[in-house]
């Protein structure tokens, strides 16, 4: 049995995850899902300038958006900490119901584990994915020219196709934006995979996050598939932040077009 102290150090290290964690993934959300962007340096490769690939993402994102009218998932939330005084886990199944233009409701099937991590992280990301769909709360942290600086690193093609890959820097330090690096679909113009670090850590007891996050089409749309943050707190201790999401059924929407 752990002693109030250990309890209370746990807490402490609980809601700073928990502030990083629910700011990141808000974020990513919102990015991934109706994105207002436009670019600002040229593209030395040949290929499309970044303003142009940015600029149809935006169309893009727009056109997504607006057709689509409500979908439903299954989510599987795990975190894990290792580290003073001990290690912790946690995990939550959870269904999600999203109705556009700006609900989201989630009916938890299961939980397991620390119910500190249950309670400090894992309840308090629902809850801050809520209130990110606010008006004010997009508009801080939409992946968008007030927000971010844009540049062209390269064009991948792999199995999965051709995408754009783009550098992106914020303009400000803010603990609910990053810098790192995104990979475009070049054929639907969407956000396909992120990969970055948060602009400003939320506390001193954090050294550093990476944050690695995937989507994938279901329909004519781009949601997520899988979300990761790692966190190093700097009296030593990691912890793991994943998200897999699955069985995805669009129940109310209109054929989004691509733009090419």
């Amino acid at each position: 049995m752990e002693t109030f102290n250990q309890a209370v150090a746990t807490t402490k290290r609980a809601c700073i995850l928990s502030r990083w964690h629910r700011g990141t993934v808000s974020c990513l959300l919102i990015a991934a899902s109706c994105m207002p962007v436009r670019a600002v340096d040229p593209n030395p490769s040949g290929e499309l300038p970044v303003e142009v690939i940015v600029e149809k993402m935006q169309a893009a994102n727009l056109l997504r958006a607006e057709a689509l009218l409500g979908y439903s998932g299954r989510r599987v939330y795990k975190v894990d900490y290792r580290g003073f005084p001990s290690g912790r886990h946690a995990e939550m199944i959870v269904e999600a119901v999203y109705t556009f233009p700006a609900q989201k409701d989630f009916r938890i099937v299961s939980e397991s584990g620390s119910k500190l991590l249950l309670q400090h992280v894992l309840y308090r990301l629902l809850d801050s994915e809520k209130e990110a769909l606010q008006n004010a709360n997009r508009k801080q942290t939409a992946m968008s020219m007030e927000n971010y600086d844009f540049k062209f690193l390269e064009t991948e093609q792999g199995a999965e196709g051709k995408f754009y890959v783009l550098q992106v820097e914020p303009k400000i330090k803010n603990k609910f934006l990053y810098r790192g690096t995104i990979w475009v679909d070049a054929e639907d113009f969407a956000v396909a995979r992120i990969e970055g670090k948060p602009a400003k850590n939320p506390s001193w007891w954090i050294s550093s996050t990476e944050i690695h996050h995937r989507y994938g089409k279901v329909d004519s749309f781009w949601l997520p598939v899988h979300n990761e943050s790692v966190t190093h707190v700097r009296v030593g201790g990691q912890a793991v932040l994943t998200i897999e999401y699955t069985d995805y059924k669009i129940k109310t929407a209109t054929a989004a077009a691509s733009i090419r």
